[in-house]
């Protein structure tokens, strides 16, 4: 008898300088093997307003979900994916799995890897309440490529620096809360030659998280770079999730 469990959708959610556009790869290669998948925008406003809306967009979606993040947007998911209660497991992408108070801004600091910190440019931004203003950051220009996206052609990384999307200083100070990678299933991708998150405390992460780890040489961004080694991982997750109807998925997507 097959097995009627059914095959998640893959949400897939950004993280910060970045938008939805950037899974676009990805998402090929997931459509080309029969694989339902759709991106989740990330407002990039902090870690409170980011979860309510992250986890609000993947309640809506039919059915169970993989949630996939990158780099911030793997934060989002560890603090929004148990409150949306259709989430059954995690992919993290270059990405950050925090425990509960935990803040980003101090996982950076215990980064050796990461030079995000010498790239960030400071602006502030209303906050709707009166004169109040936030900060926000985004990457020098000039300082991009090297930083957040070595592996991919100067050009490419060039118009990724002019169409960068700030994220708030709230992203990097609020703490984060209980995790859901404590309850599900997760699997990480870590890009060895991440300078921007940290290959490093993206490694320590997904190890302490008990995620099945794939190890692969690439930037920050090598969901953009090489799209096919993160479809692997998420068509990897799926088999694990749903068995024997993901596996004769996961099949067609290697062939």
């Amino acid at each position: 008898m097959a097995d009627a469990t059914p095959v998640p959708t893959v949400a897939l959610v950004h993280g910060a300088f970045a938008d939805s556009s950037g899974w676009a790869g990805v998402i090929d290669r997931l459509r080309a093997a029969g694989i339902s998948a759709q991106a989740v925008s990330n407002p990039l406003r902090g870690i409170t307003a980011d979860t309510a809306y992250v986890a609000t967009a993947l309640a809506q979606i039919p059915g169970p979900v993989l949630a996939v993040g990158h780099s911030y947007g793997g934060a989002i998911l560890s603090n929004a994916a148990a409150k949306a209660g259709n989430v059954v497991g995690l992919v993290y992408v270059a990405a950050f799995a925090p425990d509960e108070g935990e803040k980003l801004l101090e996982i950076e600091n215990g980064s050796t890897d990461s030079v995000l910190n010498t790239a960030l440019v400071e602006r502030q931004y209303p906050t709707g309440q009166g004169a109040e203003t936030v900060g926000e950051f985004s990457i020098d220009p000039a300082k991009f490529h090297r930083v957040f996206a070595a592996d991919l052609p100067e050009e490419q990384a060039a118009d990724m620096a002019a169409t960068q999307r700030p994220v708030s200083v709230l992203g990097f100070v609020e703490p984060n809360g209980p995790p859901a990678w404590k309850s599900l299933p997760s699997w990480a991708v870590v890009a060895t030659g991440d300078t921007a998150a940290g290959a490093d405390v993206v490694r320590s992460m997904a190890g302490r998280a008990g995620a099945t780890i794939t190890e692969a040489e690439g930037s920050h961004v090598i969901f953009i770079s090489r799209p096919q080694i993160v479809a692997d991982v998420i068509v990897q997750a799926l088999g694990t999730l749903t068995g024997a109807a993901a596996r004769t998925v996961a099949a067609a997507a290697v062939l």
